[in-house]
């Protein structure tokens, strides 16, 4: 995966593992919000519906009263009351019961087959026996008891609510009940809602996160665009960097052999010449000239040896690191008669191919610095290990420079040797006024 890729990934992963998670947390908080409301609202309903039925038995018992508390207990005043019991109806599906403490049924105003017949072991749809828990309750509950009935109306079996008393003397239970179908109807409708609320809920946070998504990925391209452009110009830069050094180094090799090997090996020819035709004269002097050109023939290949050696030093191919800056700082003191003290405190370990090369080119490109420009007397080298790295210092006590100028001036030498340090992640550091001038170079430690 490209890097482009993973910082679109690192940057677009969190942001949907984030919205995932929320929209699970709320998903799972609305379940138990919707659970908590519709109790609560079926609580409700049946708190009111229970205090409804109270007010219904209140009102019945009102209209009895009079026949019960007379003290008669003959079938007459009983059928009366039942008579008054049957039209007490409220509603469409509100309707009165009587039942015998033995499960009998006396008086049912919607279903008058049930008039008569022993019910005490009848149930309901849930295997509830329903007469059974009605006596239950009016005789040792609270009145209040769920079943599953026949809604006149509908004629559908519904869940219902019923409250029940006892009139201990006639022996009766009688009752009424409402039907909570309603009921189911507003929890359903109070669970619809709040999953309506959680869906806006999650789609307002979809929608936020896609937002933040294309915000990242329109960065993210906006970036990789600008990244490309700058990387375009940076390669652009190196070609031109690049086809630069090499003209330069061109010119300079030129310049070498045109005016130093080439001026030699004229003078050289003409030298020969000359000490061909004095020797065929029979002049002693042509001898003379002869030696005197086989020496300039040696200061010429002398010079060919060096030339050579700037370009690529054999004694860092053979002998390794360490021999070729013995010889570079040889051939310097000799070279510019300016003491060189030369300190190594590295052990024998080889030193990785790439890394020799960049520590021979940087102290090569030093010298050279301090030879046309510093006007020194003396010259310290240091080479030690430090910190599982190379450290090079390189000093001198000539007139100094401004190293920012230099910087910004169209020099090689300091970014030549600012490039090669980077190129090995190392660290570069240059400091110089009138007397001191210091280069140091660190690169990490790469063993061959």
């Amino acid at each position: 995966m490209q890097l482009k890729y993973k910082i679109v990934t690192l940057s677009v992963l969190p942001l949907i593992i984030s919205v995932l998670f929320i929209c699970v947390l709320v998903f799972a908080q609305s379940r138990k919000l919707e659970e908590e409301q519709a109790k609560l609202i079926e609580s409700s309903i049946m708190a009111a519906k229970q205090a409804e039925l109270k007010n219904y038995i209140e009102l019945a018992s009102s209209l009895i009263a009079p026949l019960y508390e007379s003290g008669r207990n003959d079938e007459a005043i009983k059928s009366q009351a039942l008579d008054m019991l049957a039209r007490a109806n409220f509603g469409v599906d509100g309707y009165f019961f009587v039942y015998t403490r033995e499960g009998k049924n006396l008086m049912h105003p919607r279903q008058a087959h049930l008039v008569g017949k022993d019910l005490l072991g009848m149930t309901d749809n849930n295997g509830l026996p329903v007469i059974q828990a009605l006596l239950e309750s009016a005789q040792h509950g609270d009145g209040f008891q769920r079943y599953t009935w026949e809604k006149p109306s509908t004629r559908q079996v519904t869940e219902k609510l019923s409250y029940v008393v006892m009139l201990d003397r006639w022996d009766w239970m009688f009752g009424t009940g409402i039907y909570i179908d309603d009921v189911e109807v507003a929890t359903r409708k109070s669970r619809e809602e709040v999953a309506s609320g959680v869906l806006t809920t999650v789609l307002a946070i979809s929608s936020f996160a896609m937002i933040a998504v294309l915000v990242v990925f329109a960065g993210g391209l906006m970036l990789n665009v600008s990244e490309h452009r700058l990387a375009d110009r940076k390669l652009y830069a190196l070609n031109q960097r690049i086809v630069t050094l090499q003209e330069e180094e061109r010119s300079r090799v030129s310049r070498e052999l045109h005016d130093g090997i080439s001026q030699q090996l004229v003078s050289i020819k003409f030298q020969f010449e000359l000490a061909s035709l004095e020797l065929q004269n029979g002049q002693e002097k042509g001898l003379e000239n002869l030696r005197s050109g086989i020496s300039r023939l040696g200061e010429a290949i002398g010079e060919i040896r060096r030339i050579s050696h700037d370009l690529r030093p054999s004694l860092l191919d053979t002998l390794g690191l360490l021999p070729a800056i013995d010889q570079l700082v040889a051939e310097f003191e000799q070279r510019t008669d300016i003491p060189t003290h030369y300190e190594r405190h590295l052990d024998d370990a080889p030193v990785d191919k790439n890394v020799s090369v960049t520590l021979f080119r940087i102290i090569q490109e030093a010298l050279a610095n301090i030879e046309r420009h510093s006007k020194a007397s003396t010259v310290i080298i240091s080479m030690l290990n430090a910190k599982n790295a190379i450290a090079l210092r390189i000093e001198d006590n000539g007139v100094g420079f401004s190293p920012v100028l230099m910087e910004k001036s169209q020099g090689i030498g300091l970014r030549n040797i600012r490039e090669r340090v980077d190129h090995h992640r190392g660290s570069f550091t240059v400091s110089s006024s009138p007397g001191r001038t210091e280069l140091y170079v660190e690169i990490p430690l790469q063993r061959a």
